[in-house]
């Protein structure tokens, strides 16, 4: 992460509005927004939290790997509003197809992530307290995703159909 003073989390540019997608400009916008917001929660869990630089950059990355990979270019919503079930589907079907070789371990570290970058968003008053706890319980379903993997790995034939429609991206 860099050493540069971040925006502060109060900066109106991160007012919910502001991340609303409707046009290729407003993802790049929103995609530019997000990598300065995720920054932000970086430094706050190091200075603010006295979490170590190590573990801090490990959960922005991992915030940061939901957020600008798979919420906005993928899903294209406002990442202060997604439906909780967006971690379910991106933990158990978007991260183990798109990571050429998915593991708990890290994708716990991800969920580590996405779990604390939305309290952090919600202590701000930008995400709902009820949105922040359904959040919470699909970051914390480590045992169903590392059965998600495994069941993954077993696909024969054309057995990608019924794995796919378990834990469904639509």
């Amino acid at each position: 992460m860099s050493t540069k003073t971040p925006l502060q989390a109060s900066d109106k540019a991160f007012e919910p509005e502001n991340f609303h997608i409707r046009s290729l400009q407003d993802e790049v916008k929103v995609d530019q927004l997000c990598a300065l917001l995720v920054e932000t929660f970086y430094h706050h869990l190091v200075h603010e939290k006295r979490i170590a630089p190590l573990v801090a950059g490990r959960m922005a990355r991992g915030a940061d790997h939901f957020l600008r990979e798979f919420i906005i270019p993928e899903q294209c919503e406002n990442i202060f509003a997604i439906p909780p079930k967006r971690v379910l589907q991106f933990a158990g079907n978007w991260y183990i197809v798109k990571t050429l070789d998915p593991n708990p371990k890290e994708l716990g570290h991800i969920l580590e992530g996405i779990r604390a970058f939305y309290a952090f968003c919600t202590n701000l008053g930008k995400v709902e307290s009820v949105l922040f706890e359904e959040i919470a319980l699909n970051c914390d379903r480590l045992d169903y995703y590392e059965q998600r993997i495994d069941s993954f790995w077993a696909i024969e034939d054309d057995g990608f159909f019924a794995w796919d429609a378990e834990c469904s991206l639509r």
